[in-house]
């Protein structure tokens, strides 16, 4: 019974612990490439789901025709949303990015501007999804995400 108590005091009292991200040995490392194999959080955690970002760069949605600026404004949208949650992107567990005609060259343009986001290397679980095309005709890059709101 004390050791009951005990736990139930400790989940009401101690903040729950942040996600966990692996990369177990035995599959590629996959950090080179900005993500994780697998994510965790704890079961009591509320969950953001955030609609795909594009790279607008204004609220009239006005899109770059250069890749890697609209991968930044992608981001930095991304950003404003989990702020808008009180949150950075260090709280986001799971993303997919979808790009229009992936390449090795976009992947390594997406890469290096995801490692200026997520410092720390806890990179998000994802997946990347070549496509044709998005909903807009000069959209080159959508990103959406779940991200964990930290127990207060």
């Amino acid at each position: 019974m004390k050791i009951v108590f005990a736990t139930l005091l400790c989940s009401i009292i101690l903040p729950a612990k942040a996600q966990t991200f692996k990369n177990p040995s035995g599959i590629f490392d996959p950090s080179p490439y900005g993500f994780s194999h697998t994510a965790t959080a704890p079961a009591s955690s509320q969950y953001v789901f955030i609609a795909g970002q594009s790279g607008s760069e204004d609220r009239s949605g006005t899109l770059s025709n250069d890749f890697r600026r609209q991968v930044q404004f992608t981001l930095a949208n991304l950003k404003i949303a989990l702020a808008s949650y009180g949150l950075t992107p260090e709280n986001v567990i799971k993303f997919t990015i979808l790009i229009v005609d992936h390449d090795a060259e976009k992947l390594r343009i997406y890469t290096e501007e995801v490692q200026k986001i997520w410092k720390n290397g806890n990179y998000p679980v994802s997946t990347l999804i070549p496509v044709p095309r998005l909903a807009l005709d000069h959209m080159k890059i959508e990103i959406d995400a779940i991200a964990v709101l930290p127990k207060k």
